[in-house]
């Protein structure tokens, strides 16, 4: 084998099932990004096409059942992958799909991220698709990657402070995820503290909440990061842990783009200022 072979052999794979952000800040745009600054060679499913930049979603289509399961078909009958991250899932339809094709394919790994609302407040599940979410996709999940609201709306807690994030990944995992990081960013006060429950023991994650706009996809990219630690064999913890650093990383050395709510700056360990 030369080492170029070697090199290709030893490359870890992760896929994103998602939703396009025309914007680029967000969706599997963000996701893939995540991927590729964290070392692992990115496969996108495209769920669902939004018209978006920074300034919010102006629409939404999504896309039909059978394309969406003949990505997944072509991706895995030939790529394969380490770990799939799920975003957004618009329809309860679309969510018994994916469930249905990762269990057929047995996946490895799975990080859920519940997208439920664009940074502009526009709603991305349907109302009816949230229980499928928490029915059919949460006990699925490895890891489940919940912001304030969105813990809130998936086990009826109000998620406020640290002890309530505490109590909500606990609720989580009670209903099937085999650990959830509930994630502190939109606390009204305090530093930036995500609670990783895993069914045994809690670890919290902290850092100094940095005063920028610029934070389109925050969610995504954890989620991915995450992903991408565990494509690597790290354990949850180490992923997260990992992800965390490298999303702070990403705001911190944020970008304007736009008008509205710029992105993350995916690559600031690569990109110069000249």
């Amino acid at each position: 084998m030369t080492n170029t072979e070697s090199v290709v052999a030893n490359i870890k794979r992760a896929m994103t099932i998602a939703g396009s952000d025309s914007g680029g800040g967000a969706g599997l745009q963000a996701d893939l990004k995540a991927f590729a600054a964290n070392g692992v060679y990115g496969t996108s499913v495209v769920t669902t096409i939004t018209s978006q930049n920074t300034l919010g979603v102006q629409d939404v289509l999504e896309l039909p059942i059978d394309i969406i399961e003949s990505q997944i078909d072509a991706i895995l009958t030939d790529i394969g992958t380490d770990v799939v991250k799920t975003g957004m899932l618009y329809s309860s339809e679309v969510i018994s799909a994916v469930a249905t094709k990762l269990r057929d394919y047995d996946v490895g790994p799975i990080v859920v991220d519940p997208v439920m609302k664009a940074k502009g407040g526009a709603k991305l599940i349907s109302d009816e698709a949230i229980d499928t979410l928490k029915n059919v996709l949460l006990p699925m999940a490895t890891v489940i990657t919940p912001n304030a609201p969105e813990a809130q709306d998936l086990t009826g807690i109000e998620v406020e402070d640290i002890d309530s994030a505490r109590e909500a990944a606990i609720k989580l995992v009670e209903l099937g995820a085999k650990s959830a990081v509930v994630k502190g960013g939109h606390f009204d006060v305090g530093p930036a503290t995500d609670v990783l429950f895993d069914g045994e023991e809690f670890r919290l994650f902290t850092t100094r909440r940095i005063d920028t706009p610029n934070t389109h996809g925050t969610g995504c990219t954890f989620a991915s990061a995450t992903a991408a630690g565990l494509a690597k064999g790290k354990s949850i913890r180490e992923s997260v842990s990992a992800a965390k650093g490298y999303v702070t990383g990403a705001i911190r050395n944020n970008f304007q783009m736009g008008s509205g709510h710029g992105p993350l700056n995916h690559f600031y360990e690569y990109w110069t200022s000249d």
